[in-house]
């Protein structure tokens, strides 16, 4: 396929032998010959072939068999506008083209969208953004998505060294060290300064220029496509999962393309399905926390639901959703699949959960309470933040997601630290449903003029496990916004608020609901140097240890946002 500049991008085509056909496009830089471990995550092509689809496999541009160089996010939107004309051009194409795909495949159906192809009918975006800034590659608070950079910028420089080894002007001993490298990836997230990983600091500009912008600005700016979603104007089916990295992002496009996308028909199209499911999983069990048979999304038959959506938008057939809710999430806790109107539930009842201590809520065998009362009486939690020393991720929405580092993890590995602050609600009587978007607004003061402080909704168990349902972080120097950096003053105390991104969960009654808050989750998030320079630019030696507090009480009203349904049903 010819783009518009010239370069030629290669693509794998499975097409009907006599006639037209409407067809399915997936473009990705992880090889047309689907060898990345995609899992559940893409539909059955048997099942899409065998409904009458062609099926359109690309190379982005840089990658593969693809001309080009590869720029993460660069040339999505001229790319994928040629690609959709290129396919309505053809003999056996109807002229009529639907997306799907997770993660970066997602990334590039928003990048087509906008561009309103007049051929593209309807996108399935699963487990993806937007904004590639806020996620995957940073974060909603301004931290750097540690884990997950550095094993897929190792992995993409890997696949391009190899690349251009085979035209003849690559260089074994990079590929060596870059497979040696991805190896044990692991071991690059303690390398600093982090923004010198030799691998890839020596491999390629991206990974510098990600480095060097680690504030929301222009740089990212010109990737972000969730401004643009006015420009969107077909229907989309939204596939998230409660501990994919991209959870937030997905439900933040929900909305936005509900409230403002091109046409009225998009608008009140958008579809919206959240499993129990991880960046790489969607079978719903795990070590620790198994979500039961009706979890996965094989037992939804997510496929067939795919299938009637492009049924419907890209075929034309009326009749294919009529039994199908705008919104389909899985409830854990009770662990039922549960169809909605919209989101948030319109029928929420958004709770305060205040903070509250004698001033030791350190560890959870603390004095951290919460309650719906307000704290009666002034008072504050401290502890000492040491980068050299950070709190380990534990169970989160991240990548990897190796058992004991992504997904649902006992969090009492964890809760034994005294850098990590404890507020529990008394035994629940009753159950206690929660379904929505999860935020903290604490009031806090540090030593430092620069730290981070993070927050981790979980649900604890008559047995005392621990499991982590959702969590953020903040980088203090964007409290005013991911656009500015603005210092702390040491002592003074501010406001700030941590999105937790979302979650769906029943509280049972012998439960607990408990927020944990410390500083640091590494390396799921880098580390803060605490300095307020260049993090990315900081070593070891330039590390500051930060004293850090949390002031609750009637003039500090610190809480945990609780979106509450409460529809007197029994569980």
């Amino acid at each position: 396929m010819s783009m518009r500049d010239g370069a030629t991008l290669a693509a794998n085509v499975w097409r009907p032998v006599d006639g037209t056909a409407p067809t399915l496009l997936i473009r990705l830089p992880y090889s047309k010959t689907l060898e990345a471990p995609f899992g559940d995550t893409l539909p059955n092509f048997a099942v899409l072939l065998e409904a009458g689809y062609a099926i359109v496999v690309q190379d982005c541009r840089g990658t593969f068999r693809s001309e080009g160089d590869f720029v993460p996010h660069a040339a999505e939107r001229t790319d994928g506008e040629d690609t959709i004309a290129w396919i309505a051009e053809q003999p056996w194409s109807d002229g009529t083209v639907g997306m799907f795909g997770p993660s970066y495949l997602g990334m590039v159906q928003w990048a087509a969208a906008v561009m309103k192809p007049p051929a593209l009918k309807a996108i399935a975006p699963f487990f993806t953004s937007a904004d590639p800034y806020r996620t995957p590659w940073y974060s909603n608070g301004g931290a750097l998505s540690l884990s997950l950079v550095t094993l897929w910028g190792t992995s993409m420089y890997t696949a391009d060294a190899k690349r251009a080894l085979e035209r003849g002007t690559g260089s074994v001993d990079q590929l060596l060290k870059l497979g040696g490298a991805l190896l044990e990836p692991e071991r690059l997230n303690d390398v600093l300064p982090t923004g010198d990983v030799p691998v890839l600091a020596e491999y390629g500009q991206w990974w510098s220029d990600f480095m060097a912008h680690p504030a929301h600005d222009e740089y990212w700016n010109q990737y972000d496509v969730s401004t643009e979603i006015s420009q969107v104007s077909v229907p989309a089916l939204h596939i998230g999962g409660w501990y994919d990295l991209f959870l937030g992002a997905t439900v933040r496009a929900f909305v936005a393309a509900r409230r403002h996308a091109g046409t009225e028909q998009a608008r009140a199209e958008q579809r919206l399905v959240i499993g129990p499911w991880d960046h790489l999983s969607t079978d719903g069990i795990y070590p620790d926390r198994s979500f039961g048979a009706r979890a996965s999304a094989r037992t939804l038959r997510l496929t067939n639901l795919q299938l009637k959506f492009f049924d419907r938008w890209v075929r034309g057939d009326t009749a294919a959703l009529e039994d199908i809710a705008p919104v389909k999430i899985f409830v854990m806790g009770i662990d039922q699949w549960r169809d909605e109107q919209d989101w948030p539930l319109p029928d929420t009842r958004w709770t305060d959960y205040h903070l509250s201590s004698d001033g030791r809520a350190n560890t959870s065998s603390g004095d951290g309470t919460l309650s719906t009362e307000p704290a009666p009486t002034a008072d504050r939690d401290t502890y000492l933040y040491d980068p050299r020393r950070p709190v380990p991720t534990t169970g989160s929405a991240s990548l990897p997601t190796t058992p004991g580092f992504g997904g649902p993890v006992d969090q009492r590995t964890v809760a034994g630290r005294d850098d990590v602050l404890c507020y529990t609600t008394p035994i629940l009587e009753a159950p206690v449903e929660v379904i929505g978007p999860i935020s903290v607004t604490l009031f806090v003061s540090s030593s430092a003029v620069d730290t981070d402080f993070t927050a981790k909704l979980i649900d604890v168990f008559p047995d005392g496990k621990a499991i982590n349902l959702c969590d953020g972080i903040l980088r203090a120097r964007y409290r005013d916004g991911l656009e500015q950096e603005v210092p702390l003053e040491p002592g003074t105390i501010y406001e700030i608020t941590i999105d937790l991104m979302a979650t769906a969960n029943v509280f049972l009654p012998g439960h607990r609901i408990r927020l944990d808050i410390s500083s640091s989750n590494f390396p799921r998030y880098d580390r803060n140097t605490n300095t307020g320079g260049v993090i990315a630019r900081e070593s070891e030696v330039q590390m500051i240890p930060a004293v850090n507090h949390i002031h609750h009480g009637p003039e500090h009203r610190s809480r945990l946002v609780l979106p509450i349904i409460d529809r007197n049903e029994s569980h």
